[in-house]
């Protein structure tokens, strides 16, 4: 399993020679899976940990629309052609919702324990995105008042989880953004139409449970 997996992130994430092909990937993405995307804001040529957008205090480095913004988002190969030949190394950001994934996402370390402890517990993920700061379990598209009557339910939701909703967006592999490289921890399989994700229910219910029972802390990130 080990060796498919990481045979799928070659497929989806290198080029023949082994470099990153961002604009392949942003093909596949917009083209064959029908996900919107556009160019990210990229790091800050002069120190990688900054953004090269101008808030000096930008929490995501990189990783997140400027120019253009957010809307602009498509899946048009010519537009998609048209940005990364521009700007070949821009990050890859994943507009969300409407008819791409939706994510949950929650810190590295507890998301790893998590990750181990669903696998136990038999659940069946979809693709996990991972930079070195966040993992980002991608789900199905919900709403906002999906999402407010499933957290109500809860006695106990860990304030480091994120949700990556309508309007909301994330950055997609083989991107290099302020806080290092985006890559698969579960990748996609080649060739599907669409990948297949799951309900959002299945997993924020299936996360607070194995970080209850792991003891792992989340710590707000």
């Amino acid at each position: 399993m080990r060796e498919i997996l990481g045979r799928r992130r070659r497929l989806l994430s290198q080029h023949d020679d082994g470099q990153p092909e961002l604009i392949g990937a942003a093909l596949t993405y917009a083209t064959q899976w029908q996900w919107p995307v556009l160019p990210g804001a990229a790091p800050d040529p002069r120190s990688r940990s900054r953004c090269g957008c101008p808030d000096p205090e930008c929490t995501v480095p990189g990783a997140h629309p400027f120019d253009p913004g957010l809307l602009a988002a498509t899946t048009d190969a010519r537009m998609v052609r048209w940005w990364w030949a521009n700007r070949p190394t821009a990050p890859i950001v994943l507009a969300t919702g409407g008819g791409a994934p939706c994510a949950v996402s929650l810190p590295a370390l507890p998301a790893a324990h998590a990750l181990a402890a669903l696998d136990r517990a038999g659940l069946r993920l979809g693709p996990v995105v991972a930079s070195p700061s966040r993992w980002s379990l991608l789900v199905r598209p919900y709403s906002m008042e999906q999402l407010g009557e499933l957290l109500y339910a809860k006695d106990f939701v860990p304030g480091s989880l994120r949700f990556h909703g309508e309007g909301g967006y994330l950055a997609l592999p083989p991107s290099e953004t302020g806080t290092g490289t985006v890559r698969w921890e579960r990748a996609p399989l080649p060739g599907s139409a669409s990948p297949w994700v799951p309900d959002v229910e299945a997993v924020v219910d299936a996360v607070v449970d194995a970080l209850t029972r792991t003891g792992v802390s989340a710590p707000e990130l």
